[in-house]
């Protein structure tokens, strides 16, 4: 096994930890899935540490750097890259209707922020975060992006949709648009459609991402690591160049990682940024689709010591593990709104065993057969999940709009009056002057909510 894996820095927080959670198995005794293992050689195998859900709740917060009250003061970028440290990934999604899920996660953690911090930090050199895909498409450390070569390399075969066909149909464009980015990049999608659009115009179908054919190209040299992102312009559009120009020289320096050895490493990121979870947890977060390869780097992480095995109550029977960076605050004191894409909300079952809430995404439900509404936000207060709220940022109005709000059981009483603030504080946040409940706006929360934010 190799001495040593590629990744970020783990963030020091054993010190928190309570004497529960910090008596561990003994080094070199747990084996991954182990619960209650026979005597071995006349001894008694180490008990499998008992936490509670509350426990396993604090720790998971903790983790996600969301157990305590945002920090005070403006936001610089020594705070934006601890939460790159801590998350790992920035999911990015093309949904704009209340901010872009990748600048969100910061705002929960940190409170209102410069994005140009996000430019900055994927857009000029050495680059602090790059392109690619991995928890769906993220913005990764450039450590992390090396990770995911593999990954690249079975696009080449195995990529999705119309990105399947484009060596196969468009060899020729592949050539002349990979040296295209190499004589101009960084280019657009659309700077490069224009020089092709005669020969290749645009076709406009009833369904699906009616890409160009220059976004198709682009795309597929995206997905196999032959170029990346140098920065997103103002249309949010990604301005291609070639990864050796994008990536800082000492990462493209570096070896490239085994199979093994890089999926080892994202399952332990993936692991720490939750804290507690199970292999199909620390599987989804860099969405490796692969359980038995992740059950293999679990069990060499519980053998090194990275990981040890715990058992939650109220859990199924399914081997639950604690990062050895893992921590336990006293309580939980925290207060955010979500993105459906925080790393917090990635994994549905997780979150409905941690929280007791059960989550869907209805953006492509039809509107009268959505529950709980279009763009949905969970609402953390303390250790609960207290509410969800579906809103949307009316930029022309200079309103943050409430269109649904549902109160969760067992919720706080001190819910509203919280939930009141964090709106007015992300409405400044995203430069609105106001927050209104929309008319009609549905759920047990909603006449409340309108009662305190009209007045």
């Amino acid at each position: 096994m190799p001495a040593s894996r590629p990744g970020p820095a783990a963030a020091a927080a054993t010190a928190g930890a309570t004497a529960g959670v910090a008596a561990g198995v003994a080094a070199g005794a747990a084996v991954a899935g182990a619960t209650d293992r026979p005597a071995v050689r006349g001894r008694r195998a180490p008990a499998v540490e008992q936490l509670s859900l509350s426990q396993a709740r604090r720790i998971a917060l903790r983790a996600q750097g969301l157990d305590r009250a945002r920090p005070s003061g403006p936001v610089t970028m020594r705070g934006f890259q601890s939460v790159v440290d801590r998350l790992g990934l920035l999911q990015i999604d093309s949904v704009n209707v209340l901010a872009r899920a990748h600048l969100m996660p910061t705002f929960s953690r940190l409170g209102p922020y410069d994005v140009g911090l996000l430019d900055r930090a994927a857009g000029t050199a050495p680059r602090r975060l790059v392109e690619c895909w991995a928890h769906e498409a993220s913005f990764v450390p450039p450590s992390t992006y090396r990770l995911l070569g593999w990954r690249q390399r079975a696009y080449r075969e195995h990529a999705w949709g119309s990105i399947r066909e484009v060596p196969l149909q468009l060899s020729g464009a592949v050539e002349e648009i990979r040296a295209l980015v190499h004589e101009r990049g960084p280019v657009t999608a659309r700077e490069v459609h224009a020089i092709y659009e005669a020969e290749h115009p645009r076709v406009i179908t009833g369904w699906g991402w009616n890409w160009t054919m220059a976004k198709r190209v682009l795309e597929f040299l995206f997905f196999t690591g032959e170029v990346t992102a140098a920065r997103r312009n103002a249309a949010f559009e990604r301005c291609y160049d070639l990864t050796e120009r994008v990536l800082p020289p000492a990462v493209l320096a570096a070896p490239e990682p085994s199979l093994e050895d890089a999926v080892r490493a994202l399952v332990e990121i993936g692991a720490r940024a939750h804290g507690i979870g199970t292999v199909g947890c620390f599987d989804d977060y860099f969405r490796l689709r692969n359980q038995a390869r992740a059950g293999v780097a679990v069990a060499e992480l519980v053998e090194e010591g990275v990981l040890r095995p715990v058992r939650v109550a109220g859990w199924d029977a399914r081997p639950t593990y604690l990062h050895r960076d893992a921590s336990l605050p006293r309580r939980a004191s925290g207060r955010a709104l979500l993105s459906p894409f925080d790393p917090l909300v990635f994994e549905r079952r997780r979150l409905e065993e941690l929280f007791g809430m059960r989550y869907r995404i209805e953006i492509y439900v039809p509107e009268a057969k959505r529950v709980h509404g279009y763009y949905v936000l969970p609402f953390l207060l303390g250790e609960q999940l207290a509410a969800r709220v579906d809103l949307k940022a009316d930029r022309g109005s200079g309103v943050l709009r409430v269109q649904a709000a549902h109160l969760e059981p067992g919720t706080p009483g001190e819910t509203l009056p919280a939930l009141v603030a964090e709106l007015e504080e992300l409405a400044r946040w995203l430069g609105l002057h106001d927050v209104r409940v929309a008319d009609g706006a549905r759920g047990d929360l909603a006449g409340p909510l309108a009662g305190v934010v009209g007045a």
